[in-house]
């Protein structure tokens, strides 16, 4: 079993501390891109099913569980075949697997967007109400992020929100949060956690942001 993935943004959903206490989840857990350790290396928890290589080509195999409770899969089985089918074959020639994933008490502790895991990428839910909760700022990358697929930031009493609507998060997820998650498995030069989120950034903007404006 490998001792790398790549995980997306990582998500905070709590309101306040007395509802942290009150459902158990740490004060910690807020949205950042990736989670990475003061030596720079990207912390390894996945909560996640391994999916052992085949070899196998053609059309990756799709794995839908249940979102979870208060949570939806923003985007189906058939727009993400449709999406994948858009990028030049090379690019998915190793993806054998694409899970939608739910979103079980231990990924609420520390929720992320999509992971790349060996073979596999995952997409996991998101707020059913299309509201995700903060108690830090968002970062300049964040704001410009949700800015590029549609998504507003808004002060809210506990901190702030960020708000989409069905179309903004189907964009995010098909042309951001997948396409840099495959990325990463077309990235066979980097090893540094750093430089390989950066190799999947540009690439998410190469052949998602920007085709998808064209």
């Amino acid at each position: 079993m490998p001792s790398h993935s790549s995980r997306r943004t990582v998500r905070h959903q709590n309101r306040s501390v007395a509802a942290r206490a009150n459902s158990g989840r740490p004060a910690h857990g807020y949205r950042r891109r990736g989670d990475t350790s003061a030596s720079g290396n990207q912390s390894f928890s996945p909560y996640e099913i391994w999916h052992e290589p085949t070899g196998r080509t053609g059309a990756p195999r799709y794995i839908v569980q249940p979102a979870g409770a208060n949570v939806v899969h923003p985007v189906s089985v058939d727009e993400i075949k449709s999406r994948l089918a858009d990028l030049p074959r090379q690019f998915t020639d190793r993806l054998e697997v694409v899970q939608m994933s739910t979103l079980t008490q231990a990924r609420r502790c520390s929720p992320v967007y999509g992971m790349q895991w060996g073979v596999a990428v995952y997409l996991y839910p998101v707020e059913e109400n299309l509201v995700e909760q903060y108690v830090r700022p968002p970062t300049p990358q964040q704001q410009i992020e949700a800015r590029m697929f549609g998504g507003l930031w808004v002060p809210a009493e506990q901190g702030f929100e960020l708000h989409w609507t069905d179309q903004a998060i189907k964009d995010f997820y098909l042309n951001n949060v997948l396409i840099h998650e495959v990325g990463h498995l077309v990235d066979d030069r980097n090893r540094n956690f750093r430089d390989r989120e950066r190799f999947a950034n540009w690439f998410a903007i190469e052949y998602g942001y920007r085709p998808s404006r064209r």
